[in-house]
This record gives C-alpha cells, structure tokens and sequence, in this order.
C-alpha cells in the first residue's frame, strides 16, 4: 500500500484490475481499473482481464521509433511507464497438504508474467517491478530524480524479473512433471544466489551459495544462524552438508554427534548423552578430527562446550546453546558456530550432479534399516550388540564416498576406509587404525558386495566379528565361506550404497 501512496504522491496515475483496484480505494487513492484503459471487461472470473492488445501496446512501443508513434496515436495507445507484479502463489500453494489439482491450476498466473515479461523486454522505456523489497529503492529513485529511473535500475529490474518468471515456469513445469511420474523428459530447476563466498574449493576461484528455488524442505542452511565466527566457506559449505546428512541419518531419540572433514565422516557416535556422544565420535579418529565440521543433535551444554574447545573447529552446528557453552566456545573467534532447529535434511525430489555440459539426474538414496528384510546368510547369528552395531554402521557407510568401509562398536565409529579404487585397501585404512587397540566386538560396514573372500579375511585379520554388506557377488558363495570359517556373523541387506 505504501508504494502506491508514494507513486501517487508524485502525481503517478495508477491503473489496477479488480481486487487490488479495490483495496486501493479504500485506501483513499484514485485509481483506474484496467477495464478502462483496454475497452475491455474483465471476463471468466478473472481469469482474462489483462490480456489485451491496448495494455501490451502501451508496454511494447519502442518510444524512439516514428512508426510505433504514429502507430499509438492511430488507435490511442497509451503508454504504460511502470508494472508492478505480484503472481498468484503458485509455490506456497502447492506446499499446502491436501491441496487439489484444480486449486493449484487455478494459481498458475497468465497475466501477471506476460506483464512482466513485456516490461522488462521494454526495458529501454519501461520499468518492472515483481519484489516487495524493490520497492523501497525505486522509490527513492524515482522521489530524488523527478520519477525518473535510471537505465541501469531498468535493465537490473528486467534481469530480476526475468530471473522470477524462470522460477514461476519452473515451479509449474516440475508440478506437472511430478504427476507423471519417473524421470521427465525435460527438467526445469532455478537457483537463487543466497550466500557470497570469500572464495571456492582454491582461494584463486570465485563462488557463491545458491538455494534451489521452490524446493520442498530446508536444505543444507535451512534455518541456520551463525552465532560467531568468520565467513562460511565452499568447502564448510560441502562439509557441512555432509555432517547434517548424516546426523540426519541417525536419527533423533539419542544424542548423536558427526564429525566430518573433506566431505566424509571421520567420526559418528550415539551417547547416553551429548557429551558421551561427541568424545566417542572424536575417538574414532582424532588426528583427522583436526579442523573439521561437528554437527550435533542436541542443545550444547558447557561441559560439552569445554571439551569442544580442545579441538580446532571449523565449523559447528547444534538446534542450540546454553548462555555459558556459547561463551565458551564464542572466545574461538575463528569457529563458526550455526545454529538451527532443522535437520538440514535434502530437498524433496531428485538428486542433480553437474558434469560437463549436463546434468545426472537420480532419485535420493535412502538406508534400509528394517532388521527384518536383512538376510543373515552366515552360520552364526549376529548378537544383540552386534546387530546394533551393524545397522549403526550401515546407516553411517551411505554418507561415505565409495569404496566406503565403516568399522564400528558400541554405536561409534572406529575407523573408516573412504574413496579407494580397492575395497581392501579401504578395509586395511578402516581396521589398520593405530587407536583401536581393543579388537573386540568389531563390526564392519561395506557399502557394496565384496566380489572375493580377501576383503572378509582382511576385516576378520582385523578383528571383525560381524559384517554387513549388500551382497550379490558371483562369489557370495565363497565370501559366506571365509566368514563361517572364522566363526563372523554376515548380513546382507540386498541394497547397495555407492556415494561417488
């Protein structure tokens, strides 16, 4: 309302259809309705009362060029200087539980983006403005300048709209492509800039964070607050999206803590509390523990805060903080220390890979953990604890980049053999840990079949009494064998968990 006073307060005229021509009135402006200024009523319960070639002429007309002039005065066009949209909420609409398809149809906007779309192809002579938060600014422009905006705000004002019709069309598209379900034979997605950052993956490269448009659920920031700290970073940002992967994955009816660094978990555990939590994922690898990203599922204590403040953080995220744990770890001016009560869990809808000139496209990957779909395929049952400790580490070996082994006890990891070419070689990094100098109960994670019995024989050498894998090798036969030589319990899950 504040920008139509201020627009008429410099001697504007405004024009405006139905409802909005209404509450303007009221308001105590005088305002045009459209039907005036296109001959034209407003029809089929408004679903057409913009649509007319004396409104689109008047945004259209090249004000330079002799034959639109005389063109307009030939039929008495009138120019149309300034457009202001907002489009029906197609996205808040279909975010709605229960909404029907005929409610979601009917905010599909027709006029409102053909508006915005001629104004700000008419850039040169026409300003359009689709964004609460523009208008503040044009105002100030337009009061300081004698209602003039400049070509720049016009042409930057064009860039934004356009950037909005993109993401309307794109959110209408994907709806009617979700219908149908399956991969669609064109995927639109937009993405807006919401985060600068100081640089990318190497100081030399430029990068910003940018969240997708319209999707359902938080994401990686979501609601988060940085209480203190520098600037997130590239690299924070991917690690960070790791660790509330993971975290996730763990649930949230115990005390849990990840601990992430170079975008794989190097340490996760479950406590009786948080504090039991964090020093048994810290001990499942302490020197690669050294400037990582912590992410936490309850509020941070002080106790918890002192023994945090041992370490070197980069980053560390919890749903929140006693007064006295903030203090504590606020004196690290270096930490970046977050804040949210979301879980920070993936939008809903496929997963999107960029590779060069394309895009991989799959669904998300999920962990089955339903105990009784597992297949035990040894001689010897896994026990109460082994059990729980091999879904433990089933769960943690997704968030693990491929080969992905997890070696795992009292629902904590021990050691984990991240991105090897050999399956055994990331059996040997997971158990050949210096700090695990009790070798029993161990329990080992496999993210896909072992397709010959040396990586078993190198998890049992290792102290492995249990395993769990998908399997599905040509040499299952033989891999069961190794384990029932040696007295392991094996589980296969049927499902496989690459992370590439």
């Amino acid at each position: 309302m504040e920008f139509a006073q201020r627009l008429a307060a410099l001697g504007v005229e405004l024009i405006s259809t139905g409802g909005t021509a209404t509450a303007l009135r009221e308001a105590g402006l005088q305002v045009r309705s459209i039907d005036d200024l296109t001959g034209f009523p407003e029809i089929m319960d408004g679903r057409v009362k913009t649509l007319n070639p004396r409104l689109y002429a008047g945004l259209l007309a090249l004000r330079d060029n002799a034959a639109h002039l005389e063109q307009a005065r030939e039929h008495e066009i009138e120019f149309v200087d300034l457009v202001c949209v907002n489009l029906y909420p197609f996205e808040e609409t279909i975010a709605r539980d229960g909404v029907s398809d005929a409610e979601v149809i009917e905010q599909i906007d027709i006029g409102g983006p053909t508006m915005v779309r001629a104004a700000a192809k008419n850039a040169a002579y026409a300003a359009v403005v689709t964004d609460p938060a523009q208008y503040g600014p044009v105002l100030d422009e337009l009061e300081s300048a004698d209602r003039c905006l400049s070509l720049e705000t016009r042409q930057r004002l064009a860039a934004e709209a356009f950037a909005l019709i993109a993401r309307y069309d794109a959110a209408i598209s994907n709806w009617f492509a979700a219908r149908d379900g399956g991969m669609p034979a064109a995927l639109a997605a937009t993405f807006e800039r919401e985060l600068e950052l100081p640089y990318g993956e190497n100081p030399h490269q430029q990068a910003a964070y940018y969240r997708q448009s319209g999707a359902a659920g938080e994401g990686v920031l979501g609601s988060a607050e940085q209480l203190s700290g520098k600037a997130l970073s590239f690299n924070n940002i991917l690690d960070l999206d790791g660790a509330r992967a993971t975290l996730s994955e763990l649930g949230s009816e115990q005390p849990a803590c990840v601990i992430v660094k170079h975008n794989n978990p190097c340490g996760a555990a479950r406590g009786a509390d948080l504090l039991e939590a964090y020093r048994k994922a810290f001990a499942g690898d302490p020197v690669s523990a050294y400037g990582g990203v912590i992410a936490l599922n309850r509020v941070v204590d002080e106790e918890t805060a002192a023994a945090l403040s041992q370490q070197f953080i980069e980053v560390l995220i919890a749903p929140g903080y006693e007064p006295a744990a903030l203090e504590v770890l606020a004196a690290k001016e270096k930490v970046r220390i977050l804040s949210s009560l979301d879980d920070g869990a993936a939008p809903a809808g496929p997963e999107l890979r960029p590779v060069a000139g394309g895009l991989l496209v799959q669904e998300r990957d999920s962990v089955s953990i339903d105990r009784s779909k597992l297949q035990v395929v040894s001689d010897r049952m896994p026990s109460e604890d082994e059990w729980r400790d091999l879904l433990f580490a089933w769960q943690v070996c997704r968030h693990v980049k491929s080969n992905a082994i997890v070696a795992a006890r009292g629902e904590a990891t021990l050691g984990i053999g991240a991105g090897q070419m050999s399956r055994v070689d990331s059996v040997g990094i997971a158990l050949g840990r210096d700090w695990i100098t009790d070798r029993s109960g161990i329990v080992l994670a496999s993210d896909a079949f072992f397709p010959f019995a040396d990586g078993v024989v190198g998890a049992l050498d290792g102290g492995a009494s249990a395993l769990i894998q998908p399997g599905g090798s040509i040499r299952d036969d033989e891999v069961i064998a190794a384990a029932n030589e040696r007295g392991a319990a094996m589980v296969f899950t049927g499902e496989r968990h690459f992370r590439h």
